[in-house]
């Protein structure tokens, strides 16, 4: 099942988005392995970090596109559909640099979409922060 912004962008909270985006990896899981070297040149290209501007002022530098969520710290874009050596390896833009397969997220969101678990998050109301609130292995 392929996803997407569009799709995405009709739930309405951060708990729905997370749940559509969740990967469920385990922690140290290999994606490139040894050839992870290979999406960090993609990452520092060109057409990558242009792109990846883009996204940011779409998504109004808010984590999941939600716009009660601003990021203020590192903001990361996220593949909805993961990329893999091959899509990088045959440049393929369709995946790689398409604005329906990508969304902007907090370095934290991130982490938690790839390994992590939102159900400490849930009981958190927004605007109450304190420190290591967005990373829950940390308190």
């Amino acid at each position: 099942m392929m996803k997407s912004l569009s799709e995405l962008l009709t739930l309405p909270t951060y708990e729905e988005r997370f749940a559509y985006l969740q990967c469920q990896r385990l922690i140290g899981e290999d994606t490139f392995g040894y050839n992870r070297y290979l999406n960090q040149i993609f990452y520092r290209s060109p057409e990558w970090r242009n792109f990846r501007n883009r996204i940011i002022v779409r998504d109004n530098g808010c984590d999941m596109a939600l716009v009660e969520y601003p990021i203020y710290g590192e903001i990361m874009i996220h593949h909805i559909n993961p990329i893999t050596l091959q899509d990088i390896q045959e440049r393929n833009y369709n995946i790689l640099l398409n604005p329906e397969n990508v969304v902007c997220v907090s370095k934290d969101t991130h982490n938690l979409i790839h390994y992590g678990d939102i159900s400490p998050l849930k009981t958190m109301a927004y605007g109450e922060r304190s420190q290591n609130d967005m990373c829950p292995w940390k308190k």
